[in-house]
């Protein structure tokens, strides 16, 4: 499988959010990185990229790091909405 290119979608505030679309489903499927990684990295393990590849055999995978973690901007932690609200431009 080839790896989709790391794009980065801009939020109502400015600020850059890493994301990466894999598969092409009827279902959206987002899978948010934790604290200490960014999907990049999780991509070179083995596990990682066989349930990122059963994901992406059925739905539209989305890989997306949270604002202030891995590949997007550094900021300071915002509450659940903002995050929640972090999400709407992958979906433009």
């Amino acid at each position: 499988m080839e790896t989709p290119r790391t794009r980065y979608a801009k939020t109502i505030d400015g600020i850059n959010i890493a994301c990466q679309v894999r598969g092409g489903g009827p279902v959206d499927l987002v899978r948010v990185t934790g604290h200490t990684s960014n999907f990049e990295i999780e991509l070179e393990g083995p596990h990682s990229t066989a349930s990122f590849a059963g994901s992406s055999s059925f739905s539209r995978l989305i890989l997306f790091d949270k604002r202030g973690t891995g590949l997007s901007d550094r900021t300071q932690t915002p509450d659940l909405e903002v995050r929640a609200d972090d999400l709407l431009p992958m979906f433009a």
